[in-house]
C-alpha cells in the first residue's frame, strides 16, 4: 500500500499465492486440467496459450483453451451445482475447491496496464465477478474484453465493457463495445471507477462509457486469454502459429 494505492507490479519470481490462483474455474473440471500457462518475469505477468495446451473442461464445454488467473475460488461438493460462473443450468462440480479469498475489492478506481497479441480466433479480458457463496452475488463488471477478429492491427480495436447481470436480479444488463484508435500490441491503461452509484470505464484516461447501478459486493478479478479452436480457417496465424498472449505490467487499486 502506497499513498492509498494498492499496487500489484509482478516484481516477484512468481504470482503472490495470497492474491492469485493460476487456474480458470477449476470446479467444473479440475485444478490439474485448468492450469494456466504463464510466466512472471521482467515485472510482468504473461499469460499465453501454446499450441500444445489442452482444451479447458472438454467434458462439458465446447472446444476452448484458456490461460487465466483468478483472485478467488470455492465450490460445493462433487456432484452438486454450487460453484462460480456456471454457464448453463445443470452443471455439476467435478472437483471440490477450497475456499480462497485473495484480492477482492469493493469500490475504488482499478487500473491495469496491459498489452496483447491476438489472432482472429483468440481474445483476452479482465472482468470482476461476485464470489457467489450467495448465489445472487454473481454479477460481472467487465473492465475490458478484446476479440482478435475485432482488431485492426496497429490501428484500432473494439473494446467491450459494462455490466452482466447473470442471475442477480438487482443488476441491469448493460454491455457494449467501442472502437478505439489503439494498437493493442502496445501497453495501454484500462480503468474502471467503481462506486455504489455507477461504474465509469476509460482507456488511457479517456472515458468510453458509464453504467449506473453496479454490484455493491466484493468482487474477485478474472484475467485470461482464450483460444477458440472451432474458429480455425486454415491459415497459419489463425490455426495456432501465432500464440495468443496477454501481458500485464501492473494493476492498481485506489480507494
Amino acid at each position: 500500500m502506497l499513498g492509498g494505492v494498492n499496487i500489484e507490479d509482478f516484481d516477484g519470481p512468481d504470482l503472490d499465492p495470497t492474491r492469485w490462483l493460476p487456474h480458470y474455474l477449476p470446479a467444473w473440471s479440475s485444478l490439474e486440467s485448468t492450469a494456466a500457462t504463464y510466466t512472471v518475469a521482467d515485472s510482468c505477468l504473461e499469460l499465453r496459450i501454446p499450441p500444445m495446451q489442452g482444451l479447458w473442461a472438454h467434458e462439458v464445454h465446447p472446444p476452448l483453451r484458456v490461460s487465466g488467473v483468478q483472485s478467488g475460488n470455492w465450490s460445493g461438493p462433487v456432484g452438486g451445482t454450487r460453484g462460480q460462473q456456471p454457464w448453463q443450468d445443470g452443471l455439476v462440480v467435478r472437483e471440490q475447491q477450497e475456499t480462497f479469498r485473495g484480492w477482492m475489492p469493493t469500490f475504488g478506481t482499478l487500473t491495469m496496464r496491459a498489452r496483447m497479441q491476438l489472432s482472429p480466433r483468440s481474445m483476452a479480458s479482465w472482468w470482476m465477478v461476485g464470489f457467489e457463496e450467495d448465489p445472487q452475488e454473481c454479477a460481472e463488471i467487465c473492465v475490458w474484453e478484446i476479440f482478435g477478429d475485432a482488431v485492426d492491427p496497429g490501428r484500432s480495436a473494439m473494446v467491450g465493457s459494462g455490466l452482466h447481470r447473470f442471475r442477480d436480479p438487482r443488476i441491469a444488463e448493460d454491455f457494449a463495445t467501442t472502437r478505439l484508435a489503439i494498437d493493442v500490441a502496445r501497453f495501454h491503461e484500462y480503468q474502471v471507477r467503481w462506486t455504489a452509484q455507477e461504474v465509469v470505464f476509460s482507456v488511457d484516461g479517456t472515458e468510453i462509457r458509464r453504467c449506473p447501478g453496479p454490484p455493491v459486493y466484493p468482487m474477485q478479478s478474472m484475467i485470461a486469454v482464450f483460444d477458440f479452436p472451432d474458429r480455425a480457417d486454415g491459415t497459419a496465424a489463425t490455426d495456432g502459429e501465432l500464440v495468443p498472449i496477454l501481458q500485464v505490467d501492473r494493476i492498481s487499486h485506489a480507494d
